[in-house]
């Protein structure tokens, strides 16, 4: 990924494991992309943090020291699940141990796939995805897409401003 340009970002949880199903790994998710937006790092647009992967359409705007903001995001997340994941569940901690030099354990799969989005209508189109997908038949987490916590879809329907650090991009597209 480049600085300065519009991606819809998928990652997923290793093995597809429903790490994201409990609300205290969401929270580590949106504290991280939370942290790098107020550090003028990134720019969110849409969101949603699903199960076992999550879909974010974001702008890497300035460098986090010397990498990209992004990887600063994959690399902070897993610290966090890592040290959440030692309080306790130990059990499941080891479904993510790994056999590399470099490290002990792994969150993220390694096939994240960024894509740019190189007009409004292609933007509105992953933006739709987004929002729809808790309501997919093998999610049913809800109803409505405005009623999941974990999406940026009440932000755009209903002007809730509960994420206030998104930046809407009807104001820059």
């Amino acid at each position: 990924m480049q600085l300065d340009t519009i991606y819809f970002y998928t990652a997923s949880i290793l093995n597809w494991i429903p790490l994201l199903q409990e609300d205290k790994f969401k929270f580590i998710v949106l504290d991280s992309l939370i942290h790098l937006v107020e550090k003028r790092k990134l720019e969110v647009y849409g969101f949603v943090i699903m199960p076992n992967h999550i879909h974010i359409i974001w702008k890497n705007i300035a460098l986090n020291g010397k990498e990209m903001p992004y990887a600063s995001f994959m690399k902070f997340t897993s610290h966090q699940f890592q040290k959440e994941l030692r309080t306790g569940e130990s059990s499941l901690l080891e479904r993510f141990a790994v056999e590399r030099n470099n490290r002990d354990y792994q969150f993220w799969q390694r096939n994240s796939l960024p894509i740019e989005l190189y007009s409004r209508g292609i933007f509105e189109q992953k933006l739709d995805y987004i929002h729809l997908n808790p309501l997919q038949a093998h999610w049913n987490l809800v109803t409505d897409p405005t009623d999941y916590l974990y999406s940026s879809a009440s932000f755009y329907e209903k002007e809730d401003r509960h994420y206030s650090w998104l930046t809407d991009y009807r104001d820059v597209i």
